[in-house]
C-alpha cells in the first residue's frame, strides 16, 4: 500500500533529477541564512555554484554533532525565530542537547511522511493508534501522533503512562496497533504473560516500532507474545524525527524517503564511501527543510544499502535495518561488539528473559565486560548449579558468536531497567577516559 505513489515510485532518474535541485536550493539557502555553513564552505572553498550532479555532494563538508552541539541553541537555524513553530530538542546526556526548528512546512511535510511510513504498514483510517512514545522534547510521541491524525486513524496519546495502564487502554480501548519502542513492547508482553492476559484478549494486530535498533530474534519474541505483526521505522532528532525511512509489507529493509533526504554510507575510519554492500555510517543531507537544514550530517548509525528492486514497487534506495551505532560499539579485547549482537545470543537460549545490561570497566589497564542478564523466575529459584550451568552457557555462546570473554551475572526478574517510552540505556561504561 502507498500513499503517494507520485513519489514513492518515481522513476530513479526524475527522483535524482528532483533531488538535484532541491539540493542546490537547500545549499544556497544555508550559505546565505546559516553563519555555520557560511564560514565552512569558505574555509574549505567550497562553491555551491559547483553542484551540478549528485556525484558532487562528495565535495561538501560533513556535519557532526559536536558541530551541532556548538551550535546551541538556535545558532543552526536558517530562519528566523519568528517563523519556527515547533522546538524538539535531543536529550543532552551526554552535554548540551541539540535544538531543532521546524517551520509550518516542515511539519507539514513531517507529518505527511508519517503517514507514508504508517500508511506502508497497513495502517488506516479504520485503525486505533496508541502510542506508547514519551510527549516530551522527544520527537517520538509527536511524530506518530500526527501522521496518524493525518491517516485519520483514532489516536490514543497514552506516552508516559506505565505499563499496566498501557495494558488496560489496549483491552478497554480496543487499540489496534502500538507504537513505541521494541524494548517497551517486549515489557508489554512480558507483563501480559505475567498477569495472566492472553494476548487474543486485545484488539492488537500491528505495532510499528524505532527509536533502538533490534534484532529478527527480538522482533520474534515481540511478535510471538503480542500476536502481531511488527514493523520498523527509522529517524533522529537531527534530521526529522521518525519517518527518515521505514518498513514496507515487504520487510526487505528500509525505504529511506529520497525524496526528503539523501542518503550515503561511509567508511566511519576513511570517510570515504563504503564499498557496495559493506556496512557503514548512515550520513543524510535534508533537502526539503526550512528550519534546520543539514548537509552530509553524520549520524552514527551502521547500516549498508540493499541493491535490486523491492517487491513492493517502491523505486526509494534500501538501507540494511540498523545493527547498531559507532557510538555504540564496544571495543573489548580488540574485537568490535554492539549491544545488539549480545541481544541476538540472549534471545536464543532458553530460560532468559529479554533484559540485559552491559557493564564496562577497566582493570590494571585492560577492558572487561559484564553482561546481567535477567532469568526466568523458575530457574532463578533452581539450585545453584542449575544457574551455574545457565551461567556457563550464556558465557560460552557469547565467546563462540564474537569472540569475547565477559563476566555474565544471573538477575532476578524485574530487576533491571525497562524502556518506558524512551530510549533504554544499555551500555553502563565506568572506564576512564
Amino acid at each position: 500500500m502507498m500513499l503517494n505513489k507520485e513519489y514513492e515510485a518515481m522513476h530513479r532518474e526524475d527522483l535524482e533529477q528532483l533531488q538535484l535541485e532541491r539540493l542546490q536550493s537547500t545549499l544556497h539557502r544555508v550559505y546565505r541564512n546559516v553563519a555555520f555553513y557560511h564560514q565552512i564552505f569558505d574555509d574549505r572553498k567550497t562553491d555551491v555554484e559547483k553542484i551540478r550532479n549528485l556525484a558532487d555532494v562528495n565535495q561538501l563538508p560533513f556535519t557532526t554533532k559536536e558541530d551541532l552541539k556548538k551550535s546551541y541553541p538556535y545558532d543552526m537555524f536558517a530562519v528566523p525565530l519568528r517563523d519556527i513553530v515547533r522546538i524538539h530538542s535531543t536529550s543532552g546526556t551526554t552535554g548540551k542537547p541539540i535544538v531543532v526548528g521546524y517551520t509550518k512546512n516542515d511539519i507539514n511535510t513531517w507529518t505527511s511522511l508519517m503517514a507514508r511510513v504508517m500508511t506502508a504498514a497497513g495502517i488506516t483510517e479504520q485503525d486505533v493508534v496508541q502510542i506508547a512514545y514519551s510527549y516530551s522534547l522527544f520527537t517520538g510521541g509527536f511524530g506518530f501522533h500526527f501522521g496518524a491524525e493525518r491517516l485519520g486513524s483514532s489516536v490514543i496519546p497514552a506516552g508516559g503512562e506505565d505499563v499496566v495502564k498501557q495494558i488496560m487502554i489496549m483491552k478497554d480501548f480496543k487499540t489496534t496497533v502500538l507504537a513505541g519502542t521494541p524494548g517497551f513492547a517486549l515489557h508489554i508482553g512480558t507483563v501480559l504473560k505475567d498477569s495472566g492476559i492472553h494476548p487474543e484478549e486485545l484488539s492488537l494486530k500491528t505495532g510499528i516500532f524505532g527509536a533502538e535498533p533490534w534484532s529478527r530474534n527480538m522482533r520474534l519474541q515481540i511478535e510471538e507474545s503480542l500476536r502481531i505483526e511488527t514493523f520498523d521505522n527509522y529517524g533522529l532528532t537531527e534530521i526529522m524525527g521518525p519517518g527518515v525511512a521505514f518498513e514496507c509489507s515487504a520487510k526487505q529493509g528500509l525505504h529511506v524517503n529520497e525524496d526528503h533526504f539523501m542518503v550515503e554510507i561511509i567508511d566511519p575510519e576513511t570517510r570515504m564511501p563504503a564499498a557496495p554492500g559493506k556496512q557503514g555510517e548512515l550520513v543524510f543531507t535534508t533537502i526539503t527543510k526550512q528550519g534546520f537544514p543539514l548537509i552530509r550530517y553524520r549520524t552514527g548509525d551502521i547500516s549498508a544499502f540493499l541493491e535490486g528492486d523491492c517487491p513492493c514497487g517502491r523505486t526509494l534506495r534500501r538501507i540494511e535495518r540498523i545493527s547498531g551505532r559507532t557510538d555504540d560499539m564496544m571495543i573489548i579485547e580488540g574485537i568490535n561488539a554492539f549491544p545488539s549482537q549480545i541481544e541476538e545470543v540472549l534471545l536464543q537460549i532458553e530460560g532468559v528473559k529479554p533484559h540485559y545490561q552491559i557493564i564496562l570497566e577497566r582493570s590494571s589497564g585492560m577492558d572487561t565486560m559484564e553482561v546481567q542478564v535477567e532469568v526466568e523466575e523458575q530457574v532463578f529459584s533452581d539450585e545453584t548449579k542449575v544457574l551455574e550451568k545457565l551461567r556457563l552457557a550464556i558465557q560460552q555462546r557469547i565467546k563462540s558468536a564474537m569472540g569475547i570473554v565477559c563476566k555474565i551475572t544471573l538477575v532476578e526478574p524485574k530487576k533491571l531497567n525497562r524502556s518506558t517510552g524512551g530510549k533504554l540505556k544499555r551500555i553502563v561504561d565506568n572506564r576512564d577516559r
